[in-house]
């Protein structure tokens, strides 16, 4: 996940543009990346279906033909965005959790990840939670390959909470584990659509804790 936030800047303004071109400290983005958020922040800003390549190409900074060295296609850009930011929250998810036992503070630790990822970022939210679930193609292309590990992750600490005695263990890992993953997904959606400003990480542990007493062994 990129360190730099979009959430203040109006859509199209010159200052977002500034922001896609160059990282916080500077320097150039490389190319490949610049282009990946520029689609991000175009996607968001005019809908997938609405945005052409060229009009990512022009947030980018390069030329329309640029694009095709690095991509096969606006859908390609599309799932490029999707399999980055959730090889990156992998990676981040497993990190988080690698040290911690207990299975109630590892939902704890992925669930402010998970609001913290897209708070910071609200351009990519409105790609991860509108624009990506237009099109039945891309959802059941993206729901069986890293969507289905991450939400693994959550699984596991429920799995292990289950065979602890922490969890009921009457209702499926699986499914428990897709029942929180969509609190937490609704909470980003209704984030992006809301009027209000607010931190969406603030969020995580009250989710989690409604949860966990639904979920607790009785």
């Amino acid at each position: 996940m990129n360190d730099y936030s979009f959430s203040s800047m109006a859509p199209g303004s010159s200052a977002a543009v500034r922001r896609t071109r160059l990282p916080r400290h500077g320097e150039p983005l490389p190319k490949r990346d610049a282009i990946l958020r520029a689609a991000t922040d175009v996607f968001a800003e005019r809908g997938y279906f609405n945005a052409q390549v060229a009009d990512v190409a022009r947030v980018a900074g390069v030329a329309a033909g640029t694009v095709y060295l690095y991509f096969r296609s606006k859908d390609d850009l599309l799932v490029s965005i999707f399999e980055r930011t959730m090889r990156e929250a992998l990676a981040e998810g497993r990190a988080a959790v690698a040290d911690v036992r207990d299975p109630q503070q590892r939902l704890h630790r992925l669930a402010r990840l998970h609001l913290a990822r897209l708070g910071r970022d609200r351009n990519l939210a409105v790609v991860f939670q509108v624009e990506l679930r237009q099109s039945t193609k891309f959802m059941e292309r993206l729901s069986s390959t890293l969507l289905r590990d991450y939400l693994g992750l959550i699984r596991s600490a429920i799995a292990d909470g289950q065979r602890d005695g922490v969890f009921r263990a009457d209702v499926k890992a699986t499914t428990t584990a897709k029942m929180l993953f969509g609190a937490l997904d609704e909470m980003a959606t209704n984030w992006i659509l809301s009027r209000r400003r607010y931190s969406l990480e603030a969020d995580a542990d009250i989710v989690v804790d409604l949860f966990i007493n639904g979920a607790r062994a009785r």
